[in-house]
């Protein structure tokens, strides 16, 4: 399954290269430049332009970020790219009230 990682922090980044390892990390996307730029260096993947070009390319994406309100503003930002059926799911520590508002904005835009 073709997976994008959202956030490559201290959770996000492993996350990325056990993927990519598995054969199943198709790209990734990070807020810090710099940080995405590392990695695809490291692994031979180009990072995606932006939330919304990565959701056109997985059918499952994983958010790893660091605030309800960035998580919100990832979900607002990948929506217009989800294909129907697409899994979000989202590793952040947020209020359970975001992961709800999260969950609704995903479904609204045709993914799970």
């Amino acid at each position: 399954m073709k997976t994008g990682i959202i956030g490559l922090g201290a959770m996000g980044a492993p996350m990325a290269r056990n993927l990519h390892t598995a054969g199943h990390l198709a790209t990734f996307w990070n807020r810090t430049t710099g940080t995405a730029t590392a990695l695809a260096e490291e692994l031979g993947i180009a990072p995606a332009a932006d939330p919304q070009v990565l959701a056109g390319q997985c059918a499952l994406i994983i958010l790893s970020v660091s605030a309800d309100s960035d998580v919100l503003e990832v979900i607002d930002a990948l929506a217009p790219g989800l294909q129907p059926g697409t899994v979000v799911i989202d590793t952040s520590t947020v209020s359970l009230d975001t992961a709800r508002a999260a969950a609704e904005r995903v479904q609204a835009a045709g993914g799970e």
